[in-house]
């Protein structure tokens, strides 16, 4: 954990947001040397921040105790250098007892998942991330998907919640994210509330989104593939968008067609890209499932297809294999 605000730190990144995966051994079990490897190698490949144990991560599938173990772990492997943010969720009291449990583990910062099963109105999810933010000193960014959609004056008033510093939106509707983006800046003037894209592979909305000023984003491709994750961030953010359309129509479009074919795969598949790039990360946990056998091999295709796509200075060869690991839903989770 560091001392500087966990908003602060993100409101200029210099590249993608990390969401690892957990690793598990041969038995099922947490494989800690497998997850700090990716952990550290991601960090060394560029990631802004690591977003530990959340969608990517099968925050779902962890145990409080296997919870707890990994997040230190990416505490102790980013040793400052990046923020390191953690999954909460299920109902009020979990969700709280989850971030108690992160805040203890030295995370920066808590990525607050929908609630479990319910779908409750406003004035409740009001009522629930307002109690969650306030269990800890954490700052938290709420994360809007599924059961979890706002409107904007809900979100005007978790933006007056102190702890409360962002948005992640895994909903995609880009009219109701302008209005949202539009009312906070209205009725909050200097209200500094950051916006994320939280979409399935996120790249490949990301021109949709920086068209209305969202430029940060979860990056599920980074965990396996780094550097076309990163020739893609440096082409958005620069404004190459010869770059961006290359890379979406030769490697994200195709890649979001594969995903689609199996539901849980926007988690299973990255697993098995960061297998593809030489760490033994494990399979997914139930109820999740691996991939086929004729669709690894599609994906193993597509991401080499995607490296003869990267600009001539891109810097991926050493951090591609390095985050991969060669170290020592109806909408699905991306992160």
């Amino acid at each position: 954990m560091t001392s500087a605000p966990l908003a602060a730190r993100l409101t200029e990144v210099a590249g993608p947001l990390f969401f690892p995966v957990t690793a598990y051994g041969p038995d099922g079990g947490l494989d800690l040397d497998a997850y700090r490897a990716h952990v550290r190698a991601g960090v060394d490949a560029g990631a802004a921040a690591v977003f530990a144990c959340c969608g990517t991560g099968e925050f779902h599938a962890l145990d409080p105790d296997e919870f707890r173990q990994c997040v230190a772990a990416a505490v102790e492997e980013t040793a400052g250098r990046v923020p390191v943010v953690a999954g909460a969720g299920y109902g009020t009291a979990l969700a709280v007892r989850y971030a108690r449990i992160a805040e203890a583990a030295g995370a920066d910062g808590l990525l607050a998942l929908p609630p479990y099963l319910v779908v409750a109105d406003q004035e409740g999810l009001v009522r629930h991330y307002t109690a969650l933010a306030a269990a800890t000193s954490l700052e938290t960014i709420v994360y809007q998907r599924d059961n979890v959609v706002f409107t904007p004056a809900t979100v005007v008033a978790l933006a007056r919640v102190e702890k409360i510093i962002g948005l992640k939106d895994g909903y995609g509707d880009l009219d109701l994210l302008q209005r949202i983006v539009s009312t906070v800046r209205r009725e909050l003037p200097g209200r500094e509330f950051l916006y994320f894209n939280g979409l399935p592979t996120a790249e490949l909305t990301g021109l949709a989104y920086r068209g209305i000023g969202v430029t940060l984003y979860s990056s599920a491709v980074f965990a396996f593939a780094p550097d076309i994750a990163l020739a893609f961030h440096r082409a958005l953010i620069t404004g190459d968008d010869a770059t961006a359309v290359r890379l979406l129509d030769g490697f994200f479009v195709p890649l979001v067609e594969l995903r689609n074919l199996g539901r849980g795969y926007a988690v299973s598949l990255v697993k098995a890209g960061v297998r593809l790039g030489g760490l033994d990360v494990g399979e997914v946990r139930p109820p999740l499932r691996e991939p086929g056998a004729d669709h690894l091999k599609v994906l193993a295709e597509l991401i080499e297809h995607g490296r003869t796509l990267l600009p001539d200075d891109a810097t991926g060869g050493v951090g591609a294999t390095a985050a991969a690991g060669d170290t020592g839903d109806t909408r699905e989770e991306d992160a």
